[in-house]
């Protein structure tokens, strides 16, 4: 049980950082640009989340993972249902050219950061129960698979189409699926999402931009930019809490994808380094839960959840540093974005409850 104690610690420390982060970057906003709202807005709104995302995440810890398991079905088909939603006029609205969110009032969620948590869960479910499944019946699992990949691409957010991808690569390999069953048809998905994303002209310049961030520093070029700015001007030590002077409206929507920026500037290349100590950490603590799974269904749930939070942190810290291209992808549990934190949460719940079943309970399951 200590894994799972420094896992809850670890993440713990680093929402609250990420919480005086958001606090210290949007108050600044707010200021600079005297909108019409409290400076304390964005740390409210996220410390709700914080508290449902824990609310959630005690409910999916002591309904455990298995119960998760046999209703991962529905939660696949009703999240799917969702990503149609989002299209639909009055429910969804598009922002920044983009249908990802549905909104009831004042309440928003994104349907493409649950799917992340639910797909794996979905195949997972489908493989305890055919472990030696055919050809036939692994393709038309991934044929199911790729009608909320599809709908999440049209969206387009092609960064969680990548995350979902390369999660449930990750998941097919742990359970050891034949490489000639999942190799050619994940091949077949990447190269019609080339296609696709080859056809939206967004992608076309993120990708140009990436290559010569120079041709359009006051376009798509511009937050690359500043966080490389925002980067380098932190030093060894940083300028110093609060005293960041790219969250001034120099770096735009600093709060999400890339409010680490703002944390290297203030906190320096020491700062940044215990962030990534954190998140190895969480990883070394999230596989060590894994593997200490009292039951193979633990084993699978624990092993790609902690796979997921640790791909979507170094994609992140990847875009900011620019090492790879801009995907609008959140720092987990650090960026600001509620629906991300709820998904990552129960993320969470469920390497922490993959530690409480046991042995003889699942054989007992497996039996019956």
């Amino acid at each position: 049980m200590r894994s799972v104690y420094f896992l809850l610690s670890f993440v713990t420390i680093l929402f609250a950082i990420g919480i005086l982060m958001v606090f210290d970057t949007t108050s600044a906003e707010v200021i600079d640009r005297s909108l019409n709202i409290s400076t304390h807005h964005a740390l409210i709104k996220q410390l709700i989340y914080g508290c449902l995302g824990v609310i959630l995440a005690l409910l999916v810890y002591f309904f455990g993972y298995r119960k998760l398991l046999d209703f991962a079905p529905y939660l696949f088909y009703g999240c799917t249902l969702c990503l149609v939603l989002v299209f639909l006029p009055g429910l969804g609205r598009a922002l920044n050219g983009a249908h990802r969110w549905i909104f009831f009032g004042p309440i928003s969620f994104q349907p493409s950061e649950f799917m992340k948590v639910i797909a794996p869960l979905y195949f997972i479910h489908l493989y305890l129960k055919h472990e030696k499944m055919t050809l036939k019946q692994f393709y038309l699992i991934i044929l199911r698979l790729s009608v909320p990949l599809f709908l999440i691409l049209i969206e387009p957010d092609n960064g969680a189409v990548a995350i979902i991808i390369a999660t449930l690569m990750a998941l097919f390999f742990l359970c050891r699926v034949k490489w000639l069953y999942w190799l050619l048809p994940v091949l077949f998905l990447v190269c019609l999402g080339g296609v696709a994303a080859s056809q939206m002209a967004h992608v076309k310049q993120r990708i140009r931009v990436y290559l010569h961030p120079e041709v359009d520093l006051l376009g798509k070029g511009h937050q690359p930019y500043q966080a490389k700015i925002a980067t380098g001007s932190g030093r060894l030590f940083g300028r110093g809490v609060g005293e960041s002077l790219q969250k001034l409206n120099y770096l735009p929507e600093a709060r999400s994808d890339y409010i680490a920026a703002i944390y290297a500037e203030e906190l320096g290349f020491i700062g940044v380094l215990f962030l990534v100590l954190l998140y190895l950490s969480i990883a070394y603590s999230g596989f060590h839960i894994a593997l200490k799974a009292g039951s193979k269904g633990g084993f699978y749930v624990a092993s790609v959840m902690i796979f997921l939070i640790s791909f979507q942190a170094f994609l992140n810290l990847g875009v900011v540093s620019g090492l790879l291209p801009s995907k609008g992808t959140n720092l987990p549990f650090f960026s600001q974005g509620g629906s991300s934190l709820l998904a990552n949460s129960i993320a969470i719940a469920l390497i922490m409850s993959a530690r409480r079943v046991k042995e003889k309970t699942w054989m007992k399951l497996e039996e019956a």
